[in-house]
């Protein structure tokens, strides 16, 4: 596969923090060149059929390790993966700790995902690079528990922004982007930019843009603090 062809340190990723959103989003176009983007996409196609798993609105590759409360059981990654958490993690992505867990998610036009929290089990930074075609990804309130809210908490009224995410970027999310408020994805064929899109500034696209998408494929990259190690779990066995 070939090189990556920019390296980045975290110093340098400030200027690509997206101001207009809560702490903390760093949006980072063309972060691999068209080459490695289809290198990518031709060995995600390439793996084995028993790699993919059928979800609603999506399909995906777990590579890593299942993360587990107990611990994941970590599997090494393959190379034309690690060739990329290595790269994020020189970032400083995740505390100095390397990242050892991607999830390959498939999206169709028209497929997309509920809103949600990624959870205790990673490490609090999700670092994301998009292949294929752009999409928006939308930030929600959580739901308020508090009993003396009498409105409805619909999807669009606990609404915040959206971000472009083009093919070949880098996505980072930490802190409160990360821990507090939801994303996800709405199944929609087309994206249009409006005043909501954060980092639209930092895009190709411009206000009233009505985007078409195509198939696009993600490499969620994170770290998993609670490992178990598989050699240790048969020594044990004996």
């Amino acid at each position: 596969m070939e090189e990556p062809n920019k390296c980045f340190s975290l110093p340098v990723l400030g200027r690509y923090c997206v101001t207009q959103a809560p702490p903390t989003v760093y949006y980072v176009p063309e972060f691999i060149s068209e080459a490695e983007e289809q290198a990518l996409l031709k060995q995600v196609y390439s793996a084995p059929k028993c790699k993919w798993t059928q979800l609603s609105g999506r399909r995906l590759q777990n590579w890593g390790g299942l993360p587990h409360p107990k611990g994941m059981l970590a599997e090494k990654l393959p190379e034309w993966l690690e060739t990329y958490t290595e790269k994020i993690s020189l970032l400083s992505a995740f505390g100095g700790r390397h990242a050892n867990h991607v999830l390959v998610n498939e999206y169709k036009p028209g497929e997309g995902i509920m809103p949600h929290e990624d959870g205790p089990l990673y490490f609090p930074t999700v670092t994301t690079i998009s292949l294929g075609s752009q999409v928006l990804l939308d930030f929600y309130q959580p739901v308020c528990r508090d009993s003396e809210v009498t409105t409805p908490q619909t999807e669009e009224s606990r609404y915040l922004l959206s971000l472009l995410v083009e093919p070949r970027s880098l996505l980072i999310l930490q802190d409160e982007m990360y821990t507090r408020y939801l994303h996800g994805i709405q199944e929609m064929t087309d994206d249009t930019m409006t005043e909501c899109v954060a980092n639209l500034n930092s895009t190709k696209a411009r206000l009233g843009h009505i985007l078409p998408r195509s198939t696009r494929i993600s490499l969620t990259i994170r770290h998993v603090p609670k490992v178990v190690n598989a050699a240790l779990l048969l020594g044990r066995k004996k």
